[in-house]
């Protein structure tokens, strides 16, 4: 007789697995995945608990569980990732949007006039999440977006569309802010900021799976934030904002480079919910 696998039995097995593959959210992963399989959210697994699952669909998660135990990032495998409480089509062409960069969200929405019709630029704008959240929530805004991979030009335009922003968002394929003429009111990035001799040290799921591009920021995690803060000026409106994010420990440095600069006000900082001053702002002098 065969064996009946039930959406209970599942996620503890799943869990069990991903645990002993060293992932750090073993029950969380299980409860995606399943829930992707049976097209419910994972609420609707609570209400399935002795629900067995059909032969198509053991054999779907079979090949998906068997993909995250080799590190494959759950957006990867399920296709999108919620970000700022919006669904992003995610995939190999973009890093995956990561909790931590809602607060430059927050930030810029914070520092910047609702309703004002204002234009932003973002630099290095990967799957776009966050350009993209700032015109939902802002509908007067217009956004110009700039990154060097065409593919993820590409992702950003999808989810551009898809979020009904396309409009009100010029992409531009080039390093930094080239082509952008402005004026803007803020220059946002997530930009690379890992040091290069960290970038193959960090979580398999990053290493192998997310743009080597998007995460190596030189010798020391800065070279294109010293970029961005050289250049930023020159398209900055009288006043605007520059709003960095940056990695752990590197917010000192960056304040530093910015008075260095001299166009800057004393630069700003806003920690994340571990407590990591995770994104640093800065007014040009009027």
């Amino acid at each position: 007789m065969a064996e009946t696998w039930t959406v209970l039995r599942l996620l503890t097995w799943c869990r069990e697995y991903f645990t002993a593959k060293g992932i750090d959210t073993p029950r969380l992963d299980a409860e995606v995945l399943l829930a992707h399989v049976l097209g419910v959210d994972r609420l609707g697994l609570y209400l399935r608990y002795d629900q067995p699952l059909t032969p198509a669909e053991l054999e779907r998660l079979r090949e998906i569980v068997k993909q995250r135990g080799q590190r494959v990032p759950v957006a990867h495998l399920v296709g999108t990732k919620e970000f700022f409480g919006l669904s992003y089509r995610t995939d190999k062409r973009a890093l995956v949007p990561r909790p931590e960069t809602e607060l430059l969200v927050e930030t810029v929405l914070a520092e910047l006039p609702a309703d004002e019709p204002l234009c932003v630029a973002e630099v290095g704008v990967g799957s776009g999440c966050v350009v993209v959240s700032l015109l939902v929530k802002r509908p007067a805004w217009t956004a110009v977006g700039t990154d060097i991979s065409e593919q993820a030009l590409n992702l950003t335009a999808e989810n551009a569309h898809e979020l009904q922003v396309a409009p009100r968002l010029e992409l531009l394929a080039g390093d930094c802010l080239a082509g952008v003429t402005g004026p803007v009111a803020a220059v946002v990035s997530n930009p690379p900021y890992i040091p290069h001799d960290e970038c193959a040290a960090t979580m398999p799921e990053v290493a192998q799976h997310d743009p080597r591009t998007a995460l190596d920021g030189g010798a020391d995690g800065l070279d294109v934030i010293r970029h961005l803060i050289a250049q930023a000026p020159e398209v900055l409106d009288r006043g605007g904002l520059l709003a960095l994010e940056c990695g752990a420990g590197q917010a000192p440095a960056i304040v530093a480079l910015l008075a260095e600069d001299g166009r800057y006000r004393p630069g700003e900082t806003r920690r994340d919910l571990a407590g990591i001053q995770r994104v640093v702002t800065a007014r040009i002098k009027e």
